[in-house]
């Protein structure tokens, strides 16, 4: 059975990876892949009830990460529609490359820290829609973007699922993980920017602004009074979960609600011809449900590989043969630029007690970087990535070329100064 599904995945994979080659959508390749997983586990388990109760376990956590997206999205195409990222295109007048770049990745670096890498993402790559208005340049810009939004998550307690599990989990907490992840998560975003600052020239070309009907029916006051009402939403959901425990799909959605009211209560006297593209329900419309469905299938991919226990042997087969901490943090890494990060450091936990590595120690701290950044190295190896993914339509072999490289150079920065400030300062 393991070998079947061992073979049905890396063929998926290569379905995934080879999307304009093979003319068939990534997102139909994940969801056959994702299933056909699950059918070969029931199939030849003798206990197909337990099946049963594994994929409704999983089915939990991947719903919670699809409403998670499903509501975000939403908000982001609301404020989108109300012209709310004018707000701040008009106030970024940068158009050299270098210095853009730059500026976009530290946004990025920091809203990373304080929403969380995939939400960041969405609203970073939006935002570079109004900015950028050629193909080529946004799509480069939207892979920093990936490498931005890991690299920031890594060095908060709610940046990245990964790091959030740890500090659940109680091995690591949110002061000690702040400073001691801060210069290696920097170095991981700094060492591929410098690199691209002797090889990028030129300017970027701003997209030309329209006169939509849009601007028409707005006032300044209505576009402020929802951009800031949206981003505020976004910003309190880690504060929504980490004061009721609630997973943040619930924060999302309670968020969207409430905006739903706002934008509503705004357009109460339009008609609902004039105030239909300013609705929720126009929004909805407009998002990219095939990204939904991508997802859907790499997360249930994923969650077959777990529950067949595929993923706890490649981590125990590390932890035995590999025997040095550093080379088995690592590894995980890079191994998490492959299957999701979430899986692997699940495994970790289950096998190192806090007995054995205690609260704060060297090799949770290093887990937590590692297997945040190392998911950049590919497009999906993180969430952030597959969303970049989905709304640019990122191809994976041009991600490998063009990105991949940076990702690495940026992770092996990272990994060096996490290293070396622990030798020099004893961290």
């Amino acid at each position: 059975m393991l070998t079947l599904i061992v073979i049905v995945f890396v063929i998926g994979y290569l379905a995934i990876t080879t999307e304009h080659t093979i003319k068939v959508n990534k997102a139909a390749s994940a969801l056959i892949t994702g299933v056909l997983l699950w059918t070969i586990y029931i199939l030849f388990s003798p206990d197909k009830e337990l099946v049963i109760e594994s994929l409704n376990h999983h089915l939990g956590d991947v719903s919670g990460i699809l409403f998670f997206l499903l509501g975000a999205m939403t908000i982001i195409e609301l404020i989108d529609a109300h012209n709310g990222f004018d707000l701040i295109t008009k106030s970024i007048d940068q158009k050299n490359k270098i210095k853009l770049l730059w500026i976009i990745a530290f946004i990025t670096f920091f809203l990373s820290a304080i929403l969380d890498n995939l939400t960041t993402t969405i609203v970073m790559i939006s935002l570079i829609r109004k900015l950028i208005n050629t193909d080529k340049d946004r799509l480069f810009f939207a892979g920093i973007i990936v490498i931005a939004a890991n690299a920031g998550g890594a060095w908060s307690p709610i940046g990245d699922v990964t790091t959030t599990m740890l500090w659940i989990g109680g091995q690591i907490t949110t002061f000690t993980i702040i400073y001691k992840l801060i210069l290696p998560s920097l170095a991981c975003l700094i060492a591929p920017l410098l690199y691209l600052t002797f090889r990028l020239k030129g300017d970027i070309q701003r997209p030309e602004v329209l006169n939509i009907d849009n601007n028409k029916m707005l006032t300044v006051k209505q576009q402020k009074i929802v951009f800031y009402s949206g981003v505020m939403i976004l910003v309190l959901v880690p504060i929504f979960k980490t004061v009721t425990h609630l997973p943040p799909f619930m924060g999302i959605l309670i968020g969207l609600g409430i905006l739903w009211v706002i934008t509503e209560m705004l357009h109460v006297q339009k008609g609902d011809e004039h105030k239909h593209h300013l609705s929720v329900v126009y929004a909805l419309r407009k998002i990219d449900t095939p990204s939904i469905l991508f997802f859907l299938g790499i997360l249930l991919s994923i969650s077959a590989l777990e529950s067949v226990g595929m993923l706890t042997n490649i981590a125990k087969w590390m932890s035995d043969t590999l025997k040095d901490d550093n080379v088995i943090v690592i590894s995980i890494g890079l191994l998490s630029s492959i299957i999701d990060n979430v899986p692997l450091v699940a495994a970790a936990q289950g096998m190192y007690d806090l007995s054995v590595y205690p609260t704060d120690s060297y090799f949770w701290e290093f887990l937590a970087f590692c297997a945040g950044t190392g998911g950049s190295i590919l497009i999906i190896g993180s969430a952030a990535g597959v969303a970049a993914m989905g709304m640019e339509r990122i191809n994976f072999a041009w991600y490998l070329k063009n990105i991949s490289g940076l990702a690495l150079l940026g992770y092996i920065a990272g990994v060096l100064i996490y290293m070396l400030q622990n030798q020099l300062l004893g961290w």
